[in-house]
């Protein structure tokens, strides 16, 4: 399948997207006491910035007239999907475990629903209502390993309100998506970089110089790498191409494979065993997104 293709395959780019942001959060926990969250966070996004500026430029120039028009809905998608949400996730993985995180990511796509509705009055048909709580089921299934009883008991601290707002920030980000101004996505995606690094800078010249300084070791920068690439370009490309062909509501079910591919992350790389609840949570989840996704 040549990349043309892929570029319209929103089902594709949207696992994709899901794919390297489930790495992200398994890295942010792990190389928490390695890599301040700000610091994490900031060098992300500068790094990314910089990887992006080379095949991004020719668009800027025919794009800057309209990203200046439309700089206030730029500005706030920048503080809201770049600056806001990874700062937060982070900051959140410092005091709560990756399962809470999960947990609590997987209530996105309800609150893109909500989201969806209250901005913009779009509603959601029975069959599709139906399809994200099966596939919330799905998520909740793998999360609590099979056993509800442990979602109940749960303890959450700082770090999950963190995360949650987190999660409220991107939902709100992918609603307003819809509002981006009509260019490439690569100019996109570089002024969103460079204005969400620019929020970020003056928290993390703080956090160096009253809190604690990122650990120079080869791990972090490797981490580093991962994540301005991956999680970073790939991701968002491949995550605004699929908001764009198929809305916000469908698109942001496919946050619910990240569980998903958590586990299988964890099975692969930590010796992790392929157990029932596995399998019945990835099949929940298809179910959920077949019935949420299928027809207009």
């Amino acid at each position: 399948m040549t990349a043309l293709n892929v570029k319209n395959q929103p089902y594709i780019l949207l696992t994709l997207a899901v794919l390297f942001w489930a790495g992200n959060f398994i890295l942010g926990r792990a190389f928490h006491n390695n890599i301040p969250p700000v610091a994490l966070a900031f060098w992300r996004w500068a790094v990314a910035s910089l990887l992006i500026i080379v095949p991004a430029f020719r668009y800027l120039r025919q794009d800057w007239p309209e990203i200046r028009r439309n700089w206030s809905a730029v500005l706030l998608l920048s503080a809201l999907g770049v600056a806001a949400f990874n700062t937060l996730v982070y900051s959140g993985l410092q005091y709560t475990q990756a399962i809470n995180a999960f947990l609590l990511q997987s209530l996105m796509p309800v609150l893109i629903v909500a989201l969806s509705f209250a901005l913009f009055g779009e509603r959601v048909r029975i069959v599709q209502a139906v399809g994200i709580l099966v596939s919330l089921g799905g998520a909740a299934t793998i999360i609590a390993h099979g056993n509800l009883r442990a979602i109940m008991a749960l303890q959450f601290n700082r770090g999950d309100l963190l995360v949650a707002a987190a999660i409220v920030c991107y939902a709100g980000y992918s609603v307003l998506l819809r509002k981006r101004p009509n260019v490439h996505p690569l100019s996109f995606i570089a002024v969103t970089f460079w204005l969400g690094t620019a929020i970020i800078f003056p928290i993390y010249l703080w956090e160096t110089l009253n809190v604690r300084v990122m650990k120079p070791e080869l791990s972090s920068f490797l981490v580093i790498g991962y994540v301005a690439v991956f999680p970073s370009i790939i991701s968002y490309l491949c995550f605004n191409r699929g908001v764009e062909l198929i809305g916000a509501n469908r698109a942001g079910l496919f946050i619910h494979l990240m569980p998903v591919f958590g586990s299988l992350m964890a099975i692969l790389f930590l010796g992790e065993s392929f157990l029932w609840y596995h399998a019945l949570g990835i099949g929940l989840i298809a179910a959920g997104i077949y019935l949420a996704t299928r027809g207009k």
